[in-house]
């Protein structure tokens, strides 16, 4: 699945290239996970002005109104000014002036949405309850440490949760904890002040190492220029179950958590 890093990966393949163009036409396919919200005709000679990244959804903002952007458990999207014929699992093709933006999602749960503006009931449907941006300002440390404390779940369910902070996906939550030596199972509220610290930068460190890598390419994520990611190369335990640890040369265990799997090292990870 598009985790926060991939998104914003896309985000900054088509972002420049788009602002400013004009939609020409909207082209629909088989449905997505929500409805457009809008006629498709409707958008026709509207402006795109930007394109912002709110957790794992794409913004963009239009003269008139916004469209949200979800690319669900396996979409990809692709900007260029000249793309082939719409496959069988290419949904929506928002052509402009300055080229197409297709959403690509063999398995649909991607979306495309239409809103007024962001502060409509459509909008804060899907961002309201969205964390604060660990690459931000706003993710302060004093207010991490205050959500963890009033959180008694493990710490990998908190942090994949998306309400304290949003977008630390699996393989980046694994990542983290690993970094700041924090086995997933880890009660939130049991967590000292020390330990936070460290998970805290870990988060910031391993997300913005990963938009550095391009992402993640486990199966078939590429930005909108068709670029896979390789941070997974660098992957200290995410999908490395049985092999030795690259600190200590234990073998890293698995366990589920949440229908998800976990990998952890079981000495430089402590309870």
């Amino acid at each position: 699945m598009p985790e926060l890093p991939e998104v914003e990966v896309t985000r900054l393949s088509f972002a420049d290239r788009i602002a400013g163009a004009t939609i020409g036409q909207v082209r629909l396919g088989k449905p997505l996970r929500w409805p457009l919200g809008c006629v498709p005709d409707d958008l026709v000679g509207r402006s795109v002005l930007q394109v912002r990244r709110r957790g794992k959804y794409l913004l963009l903002d239009l003269n008139q109104g916004l469209l949200l952007v979800h690319l669900g458990m396996s979409g990809s999207v692709l900007f260029e000014s000249d793309v082939p014929a719409a496959g069988v699992h290419d949904h929506f093709d928002l052509v402009t002036s300055r080229g197409t933006l297709r959403l690509h999602d063999p398995r649909r749960f991607g979306a495309v949405v239409f809103s007024d503006h962001e502060t409509s009931e459509v909008a804060q449907k899907l961002l309201g309850k969205l964390g604060v941006e660990p690459l931000g300002d706003a993710f302060d440390l004093s207010a991490f440490t205050h959500a963890l404390k009033l959180r008694k779940a493990p710490i990998k369910q908190v942090l994949l949760a998306g309400q304290v902070v949003v977008g630390v996906g699996n393989i980046y939550a694994s990542e983290a904890l690993f970094q700041s030596g924090i086995r997933p199972s880890v009660r939130s509220n049991r967590l000292s002040s020390q330990r936070v610290l460290k998970l805290h930068a870990a988060i910031r460190d391993v997300l913005a190492r990963a938009v550095e890598k391009g992402g993640s390419t486990l199966k078939d994520f590429s930005n909108a220029q068709g670029q896979s990611g390789y941070f997974q190369l660098e992957a200290k335990v995410y999908g490395r179950q049985g092999e030795p640890c690259k600190t200590c040369s234990t073998a890293i265990v698995a366990i589920r958590q949440g229908q998800r799997s976990s990998f952890f090292c079981p000495v430089c990870q402590r309870p």
